[in-house]
């Protein structure tokens, strides 16, 4: 095989990586803006109802202390 069958073959897979690699990019710069997010949220919420003397919302998810029954 000849150098401009591997040269075409290179030239071909260059967008499909540039493409991914954006996507990549962007779909982390979604998600960990959604995080900070929802920090942010939870501290202000948190900040709001110590102002009002409230308990502190109890946490969810799998670090939860399993419900009493």
């Amino acid at each position: 095989m000849d150098s401009t069958f591997w040269v075409a073959a290179f030239w071909s897979l260059v967008p499909t990586i540039v493409v991914s690699t954006l996507f990549f990019w962007v779909l982390r710069s979604i998600i960990r803006s959604d995080r900070t997010e929802r920090r942010i949220y939870a501290r202000i919420q948190a900040e709001e109802r110590a102002k009002r003397g409230l308990p502190p919302v109890p946490a969810t998810g799998s670090a939860a202390a399993p419900a009493e029954r």
